[in-house]
């Protein structure tokens, strides 16, 4: 079981990597006005929805302590960020501030699943 726990944590990292590198890479466009949600940040999202689904199970079935208040919490983010990044994938330019708040809840989400213990 251990073994496929580590395996959806490191699908997990490469989800928050897809969306955190997608945002990163449209920083100078987001300074020009020009920033738009690539494929990648809406996949990032959604792998990490999947396989953070996945490890929530795959500990419980393990007999293992999961914190239910930080799940909720990363949870709850990430919905937010799902459904931004959604809504306005297909647009050609992204306001500055909903590009910005993706940057950030994506941020606050990695803290938090390190920091908080």
């Amino acid at each position: 079981m251990d073994v496929l726990i580590h395996l959806f944590v490191g699908l997990h990292i490469i989800g928050i990597a897809a969306l955190l590198g997608g945002f990163l890479t449209q920083m100078k466009a987001m300074a020009r006005g020009t920033a738009r949600f690539v494929p990648a940040m809406l996949h990032g999202a959604l792998t990490m929805l999947v396989t953070g689904v996945a490890l929530v199970g795959l500990n419980q079935a393990d007999d293992n302590t999961v914190n239910t208040v930080k799940i909720g919490v990363k949870l709850a983010l990430l919905i937010v960020i799902l459904g931004l990044v959604y809504v306005q994938r297909d647009e050609e330019k992204i306001n500055k501030n909903i590009f910005a708040t993706v940057g950030l809840l994506t941020t606050a989400n990695i803290f938090i699943a390190v920091l908080w213990t």
